[in-house]
């Protein structure tokens, strides 16, 4: 049972010791002790490991860190996120409590549709394979349902065929492709599956051969979008509003820049991707391709300053994500990362992940029109390097705070500090004792 006692709006969590925000979590979601075990010892048994692919020798933890503050559609949400890289999961928390002071965000999707593409080449007239397809539409689709009686009981599978003729460089090709409604999987088994399965009708109606049989990831039809609100003085004022408003009208123009802003976007957006099993390749190819959909790669975001001069933020973004099904159902802290989001339905986690990549963006291009990226990342980033360098414990909050000050984030001045530190800390300790000797003589 989903505690409704705590909200996301946790101030200092960051604050807290690791036991401290596990126990706040377990009560949020209702995990169970045993559940709680999984994510403090991050394990994956290697039989399981076997299972999920080959060669298997091991497996990498990554950390599982918690976004807290989230409002989504009045609901709070703690969001799960695997990601190595610091400063994202704290720049995301940051964003969501600006945005929970105008409301949090608001979310709509649209039905989860996925497309499968047959591939038909050596069609002797394109034109008339498209006519003949298109008039067996029903029989075709009628074959695609046969696969997954149990997604068709659920409202889901083959909704609609298409056709699309196709110039290539090897030909003109004709390309079938089955619109498909996965209810809460992400949908590449089925989908090539009934890919699969329709081939050879699509061959004898064409008269051509059919190649490939695949789904997209380009997700153009299985698309969630967030919007949110953000008050200028919580932004740090007017100024920055602009600045962040000329961030995007920077990356809008230049797909260098524009690549950069979208990653931002994609470090929210594939953190809660990893963390609930979901295919983070997947989700990033369909991301960016949806972005260089007219032609120009473009920002995923949009970011205008409205009458008052408030700030406000909109994304779109390809959702092809699902709650069953694939490693989903498998991996015990993906089906715990799941539990503590307490999202029903693919839909509603495909909604909340454009949430957070919303947040994260506004979090990334504040820093930067504000303040300067690397002011809170490099801060985490000294750490790792002081303890790459050997110090360990209390020097490594000193090494890093040195490497800071003198704007000096570098191996090699980590391991002269550790030295330099750990010198003057033996110095300190001989003094003394050599004072302690004289006090008392023996």
């Amino acid at each position: 049972m989903r505690s409704l006692g705590r909200g996301s709006n946790l101030g200092s969590f960051y604050k807290l010791s690791v036991e401290e925000r596990l126990r706040i979590v377990q009560e949020f979601s209702g995990l169970s002790d045993d559940e709680v075990n999984i994510l403090r010892t991050g394990a994956l048994p290697v039989p399981s490991a076997q299972r999920m692919i080959e060669n298997v020798v091991g497996v990498l933890p990554i950390p599982l860190g918690i976004a807290v503050n989230f409002l989504v559609n009045d609901r709070d949400y703690l969001i799960p996120m695997a990601i190595e890289e610091p400063s994202v999961v704290a720049a995301a928390s940051h964003a969501a409590k600006i945005a929970r002071a105008k409301g949090g965000f608001k979310t709509s999707s649209t039905e989860p549709i996925m497309i499968g593409q047959i591939q038909l080449v050596k069609c002797p007239s394109p034109r008339n394979a498209e006519k003949q397809i298109l008039a067996s539409k029903q029989d075709i689709l009628n074959k695609a349902n046969q696969q997954d009686p149990t997604l068709v009981s659920k409202g889901g599978g083959a909704k609609d065929l298409r056709v699309r003729i196709l110039p290539s460089i090897a030909g003109t090709m004709v390309i079938a492709e089955l619109l498909v409604d996965c209810r809460d999987a992400m949908g590449a088994n089925v989908v090539n599956t009934m890919a699969e399965a329709v081939a050879p009708m699509l061959e004898q109606l064409s008269n051509g051969n059919a190649n490939l049989r695949i789904i997209s990831n380009l997700a153009d039809r299985r698309i969630a979008k967030a919007t949110g609100h953000f008050s200028k003085e919580d932004l740090g004022g007017e100024e920055v509003v602009d600045g962040i408003v000329q961030a995007y009208a920077f990356a809008a123009a230049d797909p260098y820049r524009c690549a950069t802003h979208n990653k931002g976007v994609m470090n929210g957006v594939t953190a809660v991707c990893l963390a609930t099993g979901n295919d983070t390749r997947a989700i990033e190819a369909g991301a960016h391709a949806y972005a260089a959909k007219t032609g120009h790669y473009s920002p995923l975001t949009r970011w205008s300053k409205d009458e008052n001069g408030d700030l406000e933020g909109f994304i779109e973004i390809p959702a092809a994500v699902g709650i069953v099904g694939g490693i989903t159902a498998v991996h015990p802290a993906a089906k715990i990362s799941l539990k503590i989001l307490g999202v029903k339905t693919a839909k509603e986690l495909g909604e909340v992940m454009a949430a957070v990549g919303l947040a994260q963006n506004l979090a990334a291009l504040r820093a930067l029109a504000a303040e300067g990226i690397q002011q809170g990342h490099m801060s985490l980033h000294a750490r790792n390097i002081a303890a790459m360098a050997g110090a360990e414990g209390d020097l490594i909050d000193k090494v890093a705070a040195a490497m800071v000050d003198e704007k000096k984030v570098r191996l090699d001045r980590a391991k002269e500090l550790v030295t330099e530190i750990a010198s003057s800390k033996n110095r300190d300790a001989s003094h003394k004792e050599a004072h302690q000797a004289k006090k008392h003589p023996a």
